[in-house]
């Protein structure tokens, strides 16, 4: 018997390889979370593509349909909440979210991952900016979200070496591998805290 799982709505920007990292751990029968729907602001995103071969909704909600964030943000809200999502999954959604969003769904009911060992590097050009500052470490951190961008509570970490002749694609390739293992690894630690004992 399948065991009880959370409803995961999942926000992105782009080719989603970090939402295939959950569709495949979804996928497990002992896996405590289900994508209930994927949203993505551009209506072009390949992920959009790869949630529905796995038969999953989507919804599209442009900004530059919207004026301003608020707007934007209350159509997120509509769409998303027909879903009943227990825990939203930013995965490489590209548009910073307000206070008001973020505390709509409840204290630590909202997950990000980033290309840095947080608290370093927080924003953008993170391989760059460690390689620039000689770094012989880099990797991602998969954190709840607070008001101030990149700044929210740490769930997990993944750490890989940075090499004497990286570039800073070589290394995002390498901590994209990573990102994809730390993903589901803290949807599966939150998704235990959220479900009843």
């Amino acid at each position: 018997m399948a065991s009880k799982k959370i409803n995961l709505a999942v926000l992105i920007s782009g080719s989603g390889s970090n939402l295939q990292a959950l569709i495949d751990a979804c996928a497990r029968d002992d896996f405590p979370a289900r994508i209930a729907v994927v949203l993505s602001n551009k209506g072009d995103a390949f992920g959009l593509t790869r949630a529905q071969k796995a038969g999953i909704p989507t919804e599209v909600i442009s900004h530059k349909d919207h004026d301003g964030r608020e707007p934007f943000e209350a159509a997120i809200i509509k769409a998303l909440t027909p879903y009943a999502p227990d825990l939203i999954c930013l995965a490489g959604f590209m548009r910073i979210l307000t206070p008001h969003f973020i505390n709509h769904w409840g204290a630590q009911r909202m997950i990000n991952i980033h290309p840095s060992l947080l608290p370093d590097y927080k924003g953008l050009n993170t391989h760059q900016r460690a390689i620039d500052d000689d770094k012989d470490t880099a990797g991602c951190t998969v954190h709840f979200v607070a008001p101030e961008v990149d700044s929210g509570e740490i769930i997990t970490q993944k750490q890989v070496p940075i090499h004497p002749d990286d570039t800073a694609e070589t290394l995002a390739k390498r901590v994209l591998v990573q990102e994809h293992i730390a993903y589901p690894e803290a949807v599966e630690r939150v998704a235990k805290t959220l479900l009843p004992q």
